[in-house]
């Protein structure tokens, strides 16, 4: 044996021995137990977060220890918005954008891009020591996964639960797509407060270049000081476009207390005022449409851009008198949505989309979450699922990407009704936007708008057109919704789509599910209400939320903030295993997750501890087996002060065994590698061994066989956390043929 456990020397070779051995099919046939992958990216590195899936490896190893059919089945996802990005600004470098090219085109570009790009993180993860069963992996463009997708829809829609709706979404101009609450990013900034004047009353914003969407003033039903103003039914407002009537409300969504107490009411471009619109049936005015340009409504400043259409009208205003210049406040601090990809502004704007009616689909998973069919770990995240659930509304599932499962929607082209606009590149790649019908009256056929489609909008309500739910074409005068699926309205099939037929009566629901618990709300929400919708049941039965990976000074690692580790970095410096249980030791459930290069090279010191304790009793085992020949296989008799170690040993080896079990059956995962740790170090190395070793070099047997026999049982507790090093000490001690997952 080396003097020192070499981790470069021995993890490829550990793991093309597990590779080969085919763990996942020897128990077949016994009580079973399966974790779900969550996917990660396709295209994908590891990075920090990843690292976290050790808790993952670590509970399947344990399972195969001891004895189970555990299967942890990967997959990887597609990851729509984000891929989409990425391949972007892939384009950009080239010069190109995405609008060059007709969206199937674009979606092929994609694929190979990603078909490319993908595999790397599968092989990232071997380094990690990781055993999922990767013969199995699903990625989520598979068939089964978009034809299982496609039925889900098509039942939800016929079952009346999907519906398609104007609303109030936010909405990214740079990257073109809806974003769900979930996605969007809020920061803290400065900007300048404008006090308005309208007619006899003033209020105050940040946002002048929307006013061309007001349609009401609102105040707070106790502000008495505006009352009178309700009782007309209009007021005249001088306005940069001239003259117009516009109407006051009252609303309890008015705060009072800001600016001067009355608010204008934008309803197509503010969440508030477009709750205030629907309750009080104002007319819904977009002045920004999706290129983040002001359009028609907004007169002379149409085709400016938000932030240069402000600048223009505040100059304007100023000088027709409309702003108290006096009360600008130029230090306004307020939090302001931006893209979480791009950084941008997002755009609070009116877009047709795609709904999931939730009220009766969330009501089984909140039942379910309170009878604990499905349990969470740490506990404080089953009260915020219920309290997610209580406030969770409408889904808008539809996104305005290229980049994922469409929606299988077609519609209908009828002569003469202009209700379907389409974006589309002709003959000579010239962007073309109109109404189908007045393409197909200038002569030009479907097939060839079609074949140059971009993108399709149909309206909404009364002139909404007719259509078909189909995956295939459903005849000739029909063309296809080019929204593509909400990544969790596919990802949130994944228990539906990674299992196998055959398997649903021994594997579902799947015993474990470890994600992020910044997913709690977008993810694991909806594999339950998908799964209990159609399948009646939870598809796991627990939930482990991982921690946050944060530096050596508790901060959450991040690029911009300089202070990430990449995990295989610390894998090649200082092994697998030494990463693996950086993540776990002294660590507790629900906390931070302390990932630092001391931690990492303490853990690495451990490893070459636990080489050097299998090292020391196999020099003597190899001594006294060659001095019992001698000596006729004699045994050493055993004094008593020899025999009340050994028993002491015993009683705390049993103490710590129990412990570890409860501590593992419970998910107190560090708990469990912390015992065996101080055991291991403190306990059997620093003072049993040391009492005992006089023995060893007597070549007592006893002393021999009870210190093989806690230490295998410790390695064997070990393994999970530390596969690499545990494994090689197996092989030195029973050959390389065997592998301690085997007994």
């Amino acid at each position: 044996m080396d003097k020192k456990f070499i981790h470069s020397k021995i993890e490829a070779e550990m793991y093309s021995a597990w590779e080969k051995s085919n763990f996942f099919k020897k128990n077949k046939g016994k009580k079973t137990y399966t974790i779900l992958m969550p996917p990660p990216n396709a295209n994908a590195s590891i990075h920090a977060g990843h690292a976290m899936y050790v808790i993952d490896d670590i509970i399947i190893r344990w399972k195969l220890i001891q004895g189970y059919d555990a299967k942890w089945i990967p997959g990887t996802d597609h990851a729509g918005f984000e891929t989409q990005y990425v391949y972007e600004k892939y384009l950009e470098k080239q010069g190109k954008s995405r609008l060059d090219f007709d969206t199937k085109t674009l979606y092929n570009n994609i694929y190979n891009f990603v078909q490319k790009n993908s595999g790397l993180i599968y092989k990232q993860f071997k380094r990690l020591g990781f055993l999922a069963d990767w013969e199995r992996s699903v990625f989520s463009l598979d068939d089964q996964v978009l034809t299982q997708v496609f039925e889900t829809f098509k039942t939800m829609e016929k079952q009346g639960l999907v519906y398609r709706d104007n609303y109030i979404v936010n909405y990214c101009s740079h990257c073109g797509t809806t974003l769900a609450e979930l996605e969007v990013k809020y920061i803290e900034r400065t900007d300048p407060l404008y006090y308005i004047k309208y007619g006899p009353l003033t209020i105050a914003t940040v946002r002048p270049e929307t006013k061309f969407g007001d349609t009401a003033l609102a105040i707070h039903p106790n502000d008495k000081r505006y009352k009178k103003y309700l009782k007309k039914k209009h007021i005249e407002v001088k306005g940069l476009l001239g003259k117009f009537k516009i109407k006051v409300i009252e609303d309890e969504l008015v705060d009072p207390e800001f600016g001067t107490g009355v608010v204008k009411v934008t309803p197509a471009h503010d969440n508030n005022d477009f709750e205030m619109g629907k309750k009080h049936g104002l007319e819904v005015k977009k002045v920004i449409d999706w290129d983040g340009k002001l359009n028609k409504h907004a007169g002379k400043y149409m085709g400016l851009k938000v932030m240069k259409a402000r600048e223009i009208v505040v100059k304007d205003m100023i000088e027709k008198g409309l702003i108290d210049k006096k009360k600008i406040d130029k230090k306004y601090t307020h939090r302001v949505a931006v893209c979480y990809k791009c950084g941008r502004d997002l755009e609070p704007t009116i877009i047709p989309n795609w709904f999931i009616k939730v009220d009766k689909l969330k009501k089984p998973v909140i039942q379910a979450v309170k009878q604990e069919k499905v349990k969470f770990y740490p506990k404080k995240y089953k009260k915020q699922m219920l309290e997610w659930l209580k406030i969770m509304h409408d889904w808008p599932i539809s996104r305005q990407i290229v980049w994922g499962i469409r929606i299988p929607v077609w519609y209908k082209i009828e002569k003469g009704v202009s209700n379907i606009y389409v974006w589309w590149l002709n003959k000579n790649r010239k962007l073309m936007y109109g109404s189908v019908n007045k393409f197909l009256n200038q002569g030009i056929d479907l097939e060839e708008i079609e074949k140059g489609l971009q993108r399709v909008h149909a309206l909404t309500g009364s002139s909404q057109p007719k259509y078909i739910v189909s995956i295939n074409k459903p005849g000739d005068n029909y063309l296809p919704e080019t929204d593509t699926f909400d990544t969790w309205f596919s990802s949130g099939q994944w228990p539906l789509v990674t299992l196998k037929k055959h398997e649903y009566k021994t594997r579902f629901p799947t015993d474990l599910l470890a994600t992020l618990s910044d997913i709690l709300t977008l993810w694991i929400s909806r594999m339950l209400i998908f799964s209990l919708y159609l399948k009646q049941d939870v598809p796991f039965k627990n939930v482990y939320l991982w921690s946050m990976v944060a530096d050596a000074k508790g901060n959450k690692m991040s690029k911009s903030k300089g202070n990430v580790i990449d995990p295989i970095e610390a894998v090649d410096e200082y092994g697998a295993d030494a990463l693996r249980a950086s993540l776990v030791f002294g660590a507790s459930q629900g906390g931070k997750i302390i990932f630092s290069k001391d931690k990492v090279k303490a853990m690495r010191n451990f490893a070459n501890k636990v080489w050097n304790i299998g090292r020391f009793i196999k020099m003597n085992k190899d001594q006294i087996l060659k001095q019992n020949n001698i000596n006729n296989n004699k045994k050493e008799s055993t004094n008593l002060k020899t025999t009340k170690v050994l028993k002491e040993m015993s009683v705390q080896f049993k103490e710590e065994k129990k412990e570890y079990e409860k501590n593992m059956s419970s998910y107190q995962f560090s708990r469990s590698f912390d015992l065996v740790y101080f055991f291991l170090w403190h306990g059997f190395a620093d003072y049993y061994i040391e009492h005992l070793k006089e023995d060893m070099r007597n070549g007592n047997i006893e002393v021999l066989e009870a210190l093989e026999n806690v230490y295998f049982s410790n390695l064997k507790m070990l393994h999970p956390f530390m596969p690499f090093v545990t494994e090689a000490l197996w092989k030195v001690f029973y050959g390389k043929k065997s592998s301690i997952l085997n007994n």
